[in-house]
């Protein structure tokens, strides 16, 4: 509705993922890499947790992708609420089977079968599952026997369990420190700072089609990164309603009462906070005292920005080879196995 007010040719803060607007920023390729490097070594299980709307899904997509790009077979699972019998029959057809027997026994045949073919034919199994903080205590025990498919040296089934920061809670009871102790690598996502929080509004206004900075001012920059919490999906929100009012009111610089008006919309909480420091102008010497700058009105001019459109981002995963690092043993790799994770 407002883009073309804004001069846009998408909505930047749209709340459907898509592709073009995927931010990772240093946390998130740090963990991508983390996940991916397990993965590929075949250390087993694998945990990733964060609050809602951190970016855990738009992680697991692209750790997917990198996975299909290095020889790696993936049956992710996005909505884990099933029975132990409905998950072992999604799993399966996430692999590619055809037939799947009713018998729970000649399924895991099968499933182990294809598990050591694979093993022998040089590819990585791994199986993915989002919203892992809903799994029953039955459903986490049936994963946990997954993991019992090994050879001598290596597990045959990678599994990676993503979910919301009270997995952790449940990974902690002590009924489940069979499972707990069988993780190689945790890892989690953090809140966005500010200066992330000003890269990621920029970033996905210039992906939008924009060809110069995003209007949102320093102090309405402020007050969307305390407001939203450093959250992602709160900051498209708050973004996206506060650009549907400045529209409204055809206001083309978005400003902290604009920002706060969106966050009552939305029943947000709008508590007070403290700027960030603004950097101070140094005086002006005397020789930029003269009267030999060009007269006011000139000076308040807007600036001319650069006619045409900027050239198409690249995909995250291009942006996670813009630092291609030491080549690694696994064929196909784009990123760096030996970079420590954080």
């Amino acid at each position: 509705m407002y883009e073309r007010f804004f001069q846009l040719a998408k909505t930047p803060f749209s709340l459907v993922s898509d592709p073009d607007f995927i931010h990772l920023t240093a946390q998130h390729e740090n963990v991508i890499r983390g996940l991916a490097f397990a993965v590929l070594e075949r250390r087993g299980y694998l945990v990733l947790t964060g609050e809602a709307g951190l970016g855990k899904t738009t992680t697991l997509r692209a750790l997917a992708e990198i996975l299909a790009e290095s020889n790696v077979q993936s049956s992710v699972i996005l909505t884990p609420t099933l029975t132990p019998s409905e998950f072992l029959e999604l799993l399966m057809l996430n692999f590619g089977f055809n037939e799947i027997p009713a018998s729970k026994a000649q399924r895991l045949k099968l499933l182990e079968n294809f598990l050591i073919r694979s093993d022998a034919a040089g590819r990585v199994s791994a199986l993915v599952v989002d919203e892992a903080h809903q799994l029953s205590e039955e459903l986490l025990e049936e994963i946990r026997l997954l993991g019992n498919f090994e050879v001598a040296d290596r597990k045959l089934l990678q599994i990676v369990l993503a979910g919301q920061s009270e997995f952790n809670d449940q990974l902690n009871l002590p009924h489940m420190w069979h499972l707990k102790q069988r993780i190689a690598i945790r890892l989690s996502l953090r809140r966005l700072k500010r200066e992330a929080v000003e890269e990621y509004i920029q970033y996905r206004w210039s992906a939008a089609g924009a060809t110069g900075p995003s209007p949102f001012t320093d102090d309405a920059v402020d007050a969307v990164a305390a407001w939203s919490y450093g959250i992602p999906r709160l900051i498209n929100t708050i973004c996206d309603n506060a650009l549907l009012i400045a529209f409204s009111e055809t206001i083309r610089t978005l400003n902290v009462e604009i920002i706060r008006e969106a966050c009552i919309d939305l029943r947000l909480p709008t508590p007070a906070f403290a700027p960030r420091p603004r950097a101070l102008e140094p005086p002006p010497t005397k020789s930029q005292r003269e009267p030999t700058a060009p007269p006011l009105a000139d000076q308040l001019q807007p600036v001319a920005l650069a006619s045409g459109r900027p050239e198409p981002r690249p995909s995250f995963l291009n942006r996670l080879r813009r630092r291609p690092r030491q080549a690694t043993s696994t064929k196909g790799s784009i990123f760096s196995l030996n970079e420590p994770v954080r």
